[in-house]
């Protein structure tokens, strides 16, 4: 299975894979400190920051992980965000996660819920899991408000690649 997002649609927006292309309209996310404020070990320099993360979204697509997928505004069209389904392991255990970042010049118009939204009823209506969680660094609070916009229950607090994080989870 590869968890694969590309051509879904939601209201306002579209999934397809990330490419090389996308690498400049995404770049701002990692130029903008408040992005990583709160997740430590990741490249200072936004440039290496921001290769590293399109690295693991190929790796993840050639492995069949799943991945982020561009969220692209249908009105504009313009890239606003990322949103997928990733397989993680988590305190030993391999789980599906929801995974959503935002441009921060789209953060507050519900990009991050509406996408998440639409991983979580594809997961379930496809039987890729039979429940998702969401991995959120716990001073992240619009992450976590986007974890309960869809519907997910805080399951625990953990540790994740050395960040303090809660589990959210949502069973089918």
């Amino acid at each position: 299975m590869n968890y694969s997002m590309e051509g879904a649609e939601t209201k306002r927006l579209q999934f397809r894979k990330l490419t090389v292309a996308d690498f400049d309209a995404w770049l701002p996310f990692h130029v903008d400190p408040r992005s990583s404020q709160f997740w430590s070990g990741l490249p200072q320099n936004p440039v290496a920051a921001c290769s590293q993360q399109f690295d693991r979204v190929f790796e993840r697509y050639e492995k069949g992980l799943g991945g982020m997928f561009a969220l692209i505004n249908k009105d504009t069209k313009e890239l606003v965000g990322l949103c997928g389904l990733l397989i993680q392991s988590v305190d030993g255990q391999e789980e599906l996660e929801i995974g959503y970042s935002v441009l921060p010049t789209h953060w507050g118009k519900g990009f991050a819920s509406e996408a998440a939204q639409k991983c979580k009823e594809t997961a379930f209506k496809k039987g890729w899991a039979n429940h998702l969680i969401s991995i959120i660094h716990i001073e992240n609070e619009p992450s976590k408000k986007v974890a309960i916009n869809n519907g997910m229950h805080l399951e625990k607090r953990t540790e994740y690649k050395n960040n303090p994080v809660y589990i959210f989870r949502i069973d089918r």
